[in-house]
């Protein structure tokens, strides 16, 4: 090997290896005063705790540094209620201009991708909020009016309306950015106090979906840790997974499949399908493998499908026994939590291998069918 080569190798490895790894926060406040302290702050998942401070120079700069393994919730703040929150990247370098008594409000933030799509949420959640406060002024406009009643229909019908638009807004946004911590910052605005955007029970899926999807992406962040216990706490007290009777729709599930993408159980509607717990530790399970095989060889371009959920506990075991039972065909997911699965709770589930079979329209056929069960309902389905 050339000299040369190995000395420039050795010389990109010096420098990886002393490259700054730390989250830097910094930039400027205009018009700060002398000797204003300036606060890092980490939003963990039940405290706010206080990483770093200092004093704001003359001219208004600040920069603190930070170190984090993991995406994080910071934010800086001069008093209770004049700080700004973002979310940083381990690594990243954000820059900040704002005016020191509106730091809510900055002219300007770089360096931070997760941040600024925090800004862009904001922005819109700040719009619904302005028309919904807009409606007190035609109130207070019209409280002498004989009309008052129908101007407070009339009221509360834009309201609705506008809770409806953000609501919808706020969907979208997480279904798009549902790889991010972001998603879970989206989870828990509110548009006055305790008036949340998105409903704990109404919109119960879209919390399993962040929850999902986050923990297969970072299992051990404490923020995650603690969103995967509300929302366990939210499905057991919702009873989401009691009504599993025939004719009923399917909870939804929103899980990682082998390559990371996240892959809903209502994505296969339009096909009968068996929804399958199993994991490659449940002997019965394997034992019940080569009956899937056989029925959805026999009846796929009929219009049947698999989705098959794991409750392994490791990647390596849950990709081995799909490979050694030969399950490629059909779709596969999991967030390898095993019993803490997500999907216990809200399918009540007891022991494993439990099935349901659906209609095209995600609705109970039939549950628990195994072996020549399952092939007689098939045949029967697909006469």
């Amino acid at each position: 090997m050339n000299n040369r080569f190995v000395l420039a190798l050795i010389l990109i490895l010096i420098a990886i290896s002393c490259r700054d790894s730390s989250t830097r926060i910094y930039g400027n406040l205009t018009d700060a005063h002398k000797g204003e302290y300036l606060y890092l702050i980490e939003l963990q998942s039940d405290k706010l705790k206080t990483v770093d401070s200092l004093v704001v120079s003359e001219d208004g700069k600040f920069d603190f540094k930070y170190e984090i393994k993991l995406p994080s919730f910071l934010l800086i703040r001069l008093n209770n209620s004049n700080f700004f929150t973002m979310l940083a990247e381990p690594g990243e370098k954000i820059r900040i201009e704002a005016h020191h008594d509106s730091l809510n409000y900055p002219r300007s933030v770089e360096g931070s991708k997760g941040t600024q799509k925090m800004l862009d949420y904001n922005k819109a959640l700040r719009g619904t909020i302005d028309k919904i406060r807009s409606l007190n002024e035609i109130y207070s406009n019209n409280v002498n009016s004989p009309d008052l009643p129908k101007v407070i229909q009339a009221l509360d019908s834009m309201a609705q309306q506008y809770l409806k638009e953000i609501n919808i807004y706020t969907k979208r946004y997480i279904d798009q950015n549902i790889k991010s911590m972001i998603s879970l910052y989206a989870l828990y605005q509110q548009v006055v106090p305790q008036v949340y955007v998105l409903d704990q029970k109404k919109d119960l899926k879209y919390y399993l979906k962040v929850d999902s999807s986050l923990m297969s992406q970072y299992p051990e962040s404490p923020t995650v840790k603690s969103l995967h216990e509300q929302v366990q706490a939210l499905v057991e007290r919702s009873g989401a997974g009691a009504a599993l009777d025939k004719g009923t729709v399917a909870p939804e599930i929103s899980l990682p499949s082998a390559d990371g993408k996240v892959l809903t159980l209502s994505s296969t509607r339009g096909n009968i399908v068996l929804l399958d717990f199993w994991a490659s530790w449940c002997a019965p399970c394997r034992k019940e493998n080569p009956n899937l095989v056989k029925v959805f060889n026999k009846y796929h371009s009929k219009g049947f499908n698999i989705y098959q959920v794991s409750l392994d506990k490791t990647r390596e075991d849950w990709l081995a026994g799909i490979k050694d039972d030969k399950l490629g065909q059909w779709v596969h997911v999991s967030d390898l939590k095993y019993w803490n699965s997500v999907v216990v709770p809200l399918y009540r589930i007891e022991a494993i291998p439990f099935n349901l079979l659906l209609d095209k329209d995600g609705r109970i056929i039939a549950s628990d069918l195994r072996g020549q069960s399952l092939e007689d309902k098939l045949a029967e389905i697909f006469k």
